[in-house]
C-alpha cells in the first residue's frame, strides 16, 4: 500500500478549509475528495484532523476545529506560498 505524502495531505486539508469551509459540523461529501489518496484520507483521521460520519446516502468528511492552529501549521509547512493566507 502506497504512503500518502504530507504534501498530498496538505493539499487536501487545504481544499476542506479554504475552498469549502467545512469546519466542525459542516461536513462535505467524500467522493469530491476522491483525487486523494483513501490512504492520505485515513491518516488524517487517525491522528483527529478530519471527523468522518456516515449519512444516510453518503459518507462525509469536515476539518477537526480542535486542532485548527496545528492543521494550518501543517498546511504552510508543506504548501510554503499559501504561508498567512489561511489565519
Amino acid at each position: 500500500m502506497p504512503k500518502a505524502t504530507d504534501l498530498e495531505k496538505a493539499q487536501l486539508l487545504f481544499k476542506l478549509i479554504r475552498g469549502k469551509r467545512n469546519w466542525g459540523a459542516c461536513y462535505d461529501r467524500l467522493e469530491h475528495f476522491k483525487r486523494f489518496s483513501k490512504e492520505a484520507v485515513d491518516d488524517l483521521i487517525k491522528v483527529k484532523w478530519l471527523i468522518f460520519t456516515k449519512k444516510t446516502k453518503f459518507e462525509a468528511i469536515s476539518a477537526n476545529p480542535e486542532f485548527k492552529k496545528e492543521i494550518i501549521e501543517f498546511i504552510e509547512k508543506n504548501m510554503p506560498h499559501l504561508r498567512g493566507e489561511l489565519r
